[in-house]
Parts: structure tokens; C-alpha cells; sequence
């Protein structure tokens, strides 16, 4: 009886350290939309995704004309997901309806557009936890340093790099990976 526990105890232990251990994929988190619709991003399993922090009063802001022509050109191959985020100098610091309206009437933006989130600090969302920790992603740790950093995950859902702000969505290096096999 005592060699039957034993057993059981080591099969329990393999067996949790299995699941314990089993890295979280970008595919298993769920966000919500500038709408607050429900967002699953496991819908994207088989496209190359871009995950962009954004802001409607920064220097950089004009990345979003860029963006929406890599998303209209490339949409086959590529999702362009925008996080408004306003942790950068209150850079954003519109409503849902007001960034929607912003993106729309100055960038024609149609790339989907989710609710406003924190991408730095105690209040970091949790796909910005997965997004910056190797411990996480188990592939880099980086810092989100201002809006319009991209993260960009290929299509079985792994952290691929992170491209800092001052880098156009449109770069050659970007553009060689969107359409690299």
C-alpha cells in the first residue's frame, strides 16, 4: 500500500509540474474591444499579429497612416491590433468613442481597435505582463518605453520581437517578416 502511494504521489508530481510549468500562449488571452465587445485572440491562430500601444496626441501619432496602409496591403497575412494606453504623458487621454472617433475621421483606421489599457506599471494589463516577460513569453523581457511600440507574434501565437516606437510599421525589416514564410 505504502509503494502504491508513493507511486501516485511521483505521477501527481510529474503530472502538475507538466501543467505548472506549460508556458501561457498569446492565443489565451481574451480582450476587450474600443466597443467592449469580447475579443478572443485565439481567432487569430494562423496570421502574424502586430500588437501596437497607441495614443492620439503623441509625435508619433501619425504611425497610424502607416499601420492602416501595412493592414489594408498585408491583412492576409498580418493583424494589426491598436491598445490605447495613456501612460506616457497623458497622451491619450480621450474616451473610447472619442479615440474611435479620432482614428476614423484623421487615419481612416479599420484595424481593430481595443479598450484602453495600461501597458507599464501596477496596473499593466495581463497581455502586457505576457508581452514584456520572458519569464511569460519565454522569449524576451523588454519594457514598453513610450506609444507606438509594436510587438510583433507569429503565427502559432509566440513572441517573435518588440520594434520601438521611432521604427515605422513600415520599416523594410517589418515588411520582410510580414512576408517571410
Amino acid at each position: 500500500m505504502k509503494k502504491q502511494k508513493l507511486i501516485l504521489l511521483s505521477l501527481l508530481m510529474i503530472f502538475s509540474t507538466a501543467v505548472f510549468s506549460q508556458k501561457t500562449s498569446f492565443y489565451d488571452f481574451k480582450v476587450k474591444t474600443l466597443e467592449g465587445d469580447n475579443f478572443d485572440l485565439s481567432s487569430l491562430k494562423g496570421k502574424k499579429v502586430m500588437v501596437v500601444n497607441t495614443a492620439s496626441k503623441c509625435g508619433y501619432t501619425p504611425q497610424y497612416k502607416e499601420l492602416e496602409e501595412v493592414y489594408e496591403k498585408y491583412g492576409d497575412l498580418l493583424v494589426i491590433i491598436g491598445f490605447p494606453a495613456n501612460n506616457f504623458m497623458n497622451q491619450e487621454p480621450g474616451t473610447a468613442s472619442e479615440i474611435r472617433k479620432f482614428c476614423t475621421e484623421n487615419y481612416g483606421v479599420t484595424f481593430p481597435i481595443m479598450q484602453k489599457i495600461s501597458v507599464k506599471g501596477d496596473d499593466m494589463a495581463p497581455l502586457y505582463k505576457w508581452l514584456t516577460s520572458k519569464k511569460e513569453n519565454g522569449v524576451l523581457d523588454s519594457e514598453v518605453k513610450w506609444n507606438f511600440q509594436k510587438y510583433l507574434i507569429d503565427e502559432n501565437g509566440n513572441l517573435v520581437d518588440v520594434v520601438y516606437s521611432k521604427e515605422k510599421p513600415d520599416s523594410d525589416r517589418i515588411l520582410a517578416w510580414i512576408t517571410s514564410k
